[in-house]
């Protein structure tokens, strides 16, 4: 079962067990974490799990796609290592991932 670190956006640090398979989203929103409003589920379709993973970690991750680059585009909050934590699967590779929740577009 993969682990998941996630650090709010006042700064708060929490530690996640996640089930393998499921996505940071889903993960980060069963531990109670709302900060993310995940308005489409899931879907690829909002941009509103905006996350930045920690640099250690992003070439451990699948190639983003186009669909999850022009919704990230949106943001005023894009960063280098921004993603959308619904497309981010936890396996057991990405073990201890690191993740800060965007500021809210």
């Amino acid at each position: 079962m993969p682990q998941l670190v996630v650090t709010t956006r006042e700064g708060e640090e929490k530690t996640i067990e996640a089930g393998s398979g499921l996505n940071a989203m889903e993960a980060i929103r069963d531990a109670g974490i709302d900060e993310l409003l995940a308005l489409c589920g899931g879907c690829c379709s909002c941009a509103t799990c905006h996350v930045y993973v920690d640099p250690a970690f992003a070439d451990r991750l699948p190639a983003m796609s186009e669909d999850e680059n022009d919704l990230l585009d949106s943001s005023e909050h894009r960063q280098a290592t921004s993603r959308l934590s619904c497309q981010i699967v936890l396996t057991e590779d990405v073990e201890g991932l690191r993740l800060t929740i965007a500021p809210e577009d």
